[in-house]
């Protein structure tokens, strides 16, 4: 069975969420979809462009695995 998307509330500044609907609309995605994408960058920025790639024993986006270029 597939996981189950995490559901929370997000309290934001509403002109901060303006430019989050803006931005999305730019993109042709939902304030959703938009507020993903920039948590995955975010993410992928500090965890190195391996992210979410799957390979064997990397332990993958949420397994603790090593950053890129980690020994």
């Amino acid at each position: 069975m597939a996981e189950e998307r995490k559901t929370f509330l997000l309290r934001v500044d509403p002109a901060l969420w303006r430019e989050v609907e803006k931005w999305a609309a730019d993109e042709l995605r939902s304030a959703n979809g938009q507020i993903e994408f920039i948590l995955r960058e975010a993410l992928r920025r500090r965890r190195g462009p391996a992210w979410g790639q799957e390979k064997p024993g990397a332990g993958g986006p949420e397994g603790g695995g090593a950053p890129a270029g980690a020994a």
